[in-house]
């Protein structure tokens, strides 16, 4: 879990599958509009489905919504990677 919290991918232990996905996960969060078909064929190759891809699109660009309307009303991080805290 700490090497995925340092961005240390190759070092985390994930399977092949999961490499793939959390490289897509980075590309779509850093600049989504740089995203190709041969980045999605690279998910296809890993065993996703196109409802998985899809699912992960929707769920990465939740995860930016929420992010910045949080910002943008100044709510405080919680800082659980730093306590320790999963969950609230």
């Amino acid at each position: 879990m700490q090497a995925i919290f340092e961005g240390k991918l190759d070092e985390a232990g994930l399977s092949d599958a999961e490499q793939a996905l959390m490289h897509y996960t980075e590309l779509i969060t850093n600049s989504a509009s740089r995203s190709t078909e041969a980045d999605v064929q690279k998910l296809r190759d890993a065993g996703f489905s196109e409802d998985q891809i899809s699912e992960a699109v929707y769920i990465i660009a939740m995860f930016a919504f929420f992010n910045r309307v949080a910002d943008a009303f100044g709510i405080p991080a919680q800082n659980y990677l730093i306590t320790g805290k999963v969950t609230p």
